[in-house]
């Protein structure tokens, strides 16, 4: 029963996406998902791919946390009327734990979809990322926010 459960949802969210609810359109999002649920049935269903899922999870509402707060941060900082004293940009290095090219590529962008900071470059022997931020009150803070934040949570998901 679930798992036609699922695959209604599934095809409920193929129409949404595609922006029709014709009967063709829902069948073939019913078959996709039919076939997604088939595929990934068994990959689902292990304890380790369900703590990954949560892991995964937890990344996501980090973020979208992050992103609400930094916006509301930019958008404080661009509403003063003296910006000289609002804005502090910096270039700073920070130290990556994360090695592999998925797990680099992710933190990067994660780090530049957040408004205030975009990422620059990574050093060629991946060991740090360089990371501009609109307004920084220290590196240190800054790194460990880092660390602390998108890099320990994006570690756990790739474990």
């Amino acid at each position: 029963m679930s798992t036609v459960f699922l695959v209604v949802v599934l095809a409920l969210v193929w129409a949404g996406i595609s922006g029709s609810f014709s009967g063709v359109n829902l069948l073939l999002g019913g078959l996709v998902g039919g076939v997604a649920v088939l595929v990934l049935r068994e990959a689902f269903s292990s304890p380790k791919a369900l703590r990954r899922i949560r892991r995964v999870i937890s990344l996501a509402a980090l973020f979208l946390y992050e992103l609400v707060v930094s916006a509301v941060r930019v958008a404080i900082v661009v509403l003063r009327p003296d910006l000289s004293n609002a804005v502090r940009p910096a270039i700073i290095a920070v130290p990556l734990t994360v090695k592999s090219d998925a797990e680099i590529t992710l933190l990067a962008n994660m780090i530049t979809l957040t408004p205030g900071t975009l990422s620059v470059d990574v050093a060629a022997d991946k060991s740090v990322l360089y990371v501009h931020a609109l307004s920084m009150t220290t590196k240190d803070a800054m790194i460990a926010d880092i660390a602390n934040g998108f890099e320990k949570k994006i570690h756990e998901v790739f474990e």
